[in-house]
């Protein structure tokens, strides 16, 4: 009966968004409202209200407890690379180091760099004014381009922390966000290659024209760019920590010096903390900006995920419906014996869920809070068992979700095409992400 419940949930989640076209916060706070009541929560064998609003609001609170802070500072990181010209400077040195024949492999790169600083539509609209330019004066097929940077911005957003989803689903599954920071980038960086620069060599019959006002983009001077060491080095702060912290805590016996040090360094909180302090001077106050202009980019930058910390808050108010209503229990007594992986299992479930809402973040926080119980039963790496949800919440993205359009729109694509090279990419970074996770499972 409890699953029961939970398909219906899940249906009704797919009726609000699709259907009705509500905002996804507000979808899943009425889901969970329903599948609370429907669930029946008791005190003393009567019928209490307010135990769901109890656990809709510990939902809400234990999800966007750290995370509010790692995507804040991480929104405030990616703004003031963007605005100070640091990206351009990423992206422009590589492509000059790297050349004409080898132009995919500095896209992709570019988008790698980039893409652990910013979130996937802030990269993908930054970066689409260089690629248009490149494909105009080197008279290349915009997708030969085009699709190596998608890819390597849609590899970062799934897997890699500090990127919302795999941030969010970290802290659900109570993963350790440097571990899942390095096993990401080990799956990540094949599976940008084939998803990239590999898939892009078969669209090569897709040439469409360089919209047109869309490839003269700002261009920041010489004087007004930071450095390319200075930009790399201040992107990669974070990551740097975050992985620091956890190859000390894998080498490093308990109780040594240098590992408190690390672990304290290497908080996601601190780690992105101390890379926003650097950012203010590297790319605000030592590129001549006030710190009144400085402020005023990390205030918009906090516009930028404000709806997108409400969706993940409701992702988790569902996630502790489903916990406190029992469920988690029930799947565990119904899992008990099953030869399925649990890491294909999660990965199935946010794909489904992907397909049917769009959303990739609304499809990983549900799928995170169905498949919570199968962490403890089954031991699974709860590190590769984030990577496994992400991948699957990125699985075939076509007509219901807004990247889609996105892509489609600026690259002057029918929705034959989209499907053909966008849906694709998304597909191929899905199942390569979750082959990943299996072949790490069986050595870690």
């Amino acid at each position: 009966m409890p699953l029961v419940i939970v398909v219906i949930g899940v249906a009704l989640l797919l009726l609000l968004m699709i259907r009705c076209k509500l905002n996804g916060f507000i979808s899943l706070i009425l889901v969970s409202l329903v599948v609370g009541l429907a669930l029946g929560y008791t005190t003393q064998g009567a019928f209490n209200v307010n135990g769901v609003i109890v656990s809709i609001k510990n939902g809400v609170g234990g999800t966007l407890g750290s995370l509010a802070l790692i995507m804040g500072f991480g929104a405030m990181l990616g703004k003031l690379l963007a605005d100070c010209g640091g990206a351009q400077r990423i992206a422009t040195t590589l492509i000059a180091k790297f050349g004409r024949e080898r132009i995919q492999w500095a896209i992709v790169l570019t988008g790698f760099v980039v893409g652990f600083a910013l979130f996937y539509e802030v990269g993908f609209v930054l970066l689409l004014p260089l690629v248009f330019t490149i494909a105009a004066s080197a008279r290349i097929p915009l997708l030969f381009i085009g699709v190596p940077m998608a890819a390597a911005l849609s590899v970062t957003h799934a897997l890699l922390p500090p990127h919302p989803g795999p941030t969010a689903i970290a802290i659900l599954f109570k993963a350790d966000m440097g571990k899942t920071l390095l096993f990401g980038t080990l799956i990540a960086i094949p599976t940008v290659i084939l998803a990239g620069p590999v898939y892009a060599r078969f669209l090569k019959g897709i040439d469409k024209p360089v919209p047109e006002g869309l490839h003269n983009p700002k261009v920041f001077t010489e004087s007004e760019m930071p450095s390319f060491i200075v930009s790399v080095a201040t992107t990669l702060v974070p990551v740097v920590l975050m992985a620091g912290r956890a190859v000390a805590e894998m080498t490093l016996p308990k109780g040594h010096a240098i590992l408190s040090y690390a672990e304290f360094l290497g908080d996601p909180v601190m780690a992105t903390l101390i890379a926003v302090l650097i950012a203010i001077f590297t790319f605000g106050l030592n590129r001549g900006r006030t710190m009144d202009q400085i402020m005023d980019t990390i205030s918009d930058s906090i516009k930028i995920i404000a709806m997108m910390l409400m969706i993940i808050g409701g992702g988790g108010a569902f996630k502790q419906i489903l916990v406190d209503g029992g469920v988690s229990g029930y799947i565990e007594t119904l899992m008990a014996g099953s030869t399925l992986s649990p890491l294909f299992m999660g990965w199935a479930i946010a794909a489904v869920l992907r397909l049917a809402l769009g959303s990739a973040t609304v499809a990983a926080m549900t799928a995170g809070g169905i498949v919570t119980p199968l962490l403890a039963m089954s031991g699974v790496s709860p590190e590769l068992m984030v990577l496994a949800v992400g991948s699957g919440s990125v699985i075939f993205s076509h007509v219901n979700d807004p990247g889609f359009w996105l892509f489609k729109e600026y690259f002057n694509l029918t929705i034959a095409e989209t499907i053909k090279s966008w849906s694709v990419l998304e597909t191929i970074i899905s199942v390569c992400g979750l082959i990943g996770c299996l072949l790490l499972s069986m050595v870690i």
